[in-house]
């Protein structure tokens, strides 16, 4: 099978919350590229639905929307991050670097 994505992806473990129409919940990012990531996290998410996304730091918290792509009962789900903004893209693209590099 090809791989489809395009975005350099890192592993890492970040604190995470997020908020959707029905439920909320914590959680941690296991999975980040400049394109989405997957939360390890339970909760009620439905595929298509837009989640906003606060992602933990060590030095500040980043706030991200995001459409859920597909979601593992009780384990998960992957998120595509929607961008208002190029400026926006290119902040996380700069995070991603960020991380990756430590």
């Amino acid at each position: 099978m090809q791989e489809r994505r395009t975005a350099k992806r890192i592993r890492t473990n970040l604190k995470a919350r997020w908020e959707g129409l029905i439920s909320q919940g914590d959680g941690s990012i296991n999975d980040l590229s400049s394109t989405g990531c997957f939360v390890l996290s339970g909760g009620d998410v439905t595929e298509g639905e837009l989640i906003r996304l606060e992602i933990h730091l060590p030095n500040r918290i980043v706030f991200v929307w995001g459409y859920i792509v597909y979601e593992i009962y009780e384990m998960g789900f992957a998120l595509r991050f929607a961008f208002a903004t190029e400026e926006e893209m290119h902040e996380l693209e700069g995070l991603v670097d960020d991380l990756a590099a430590r």
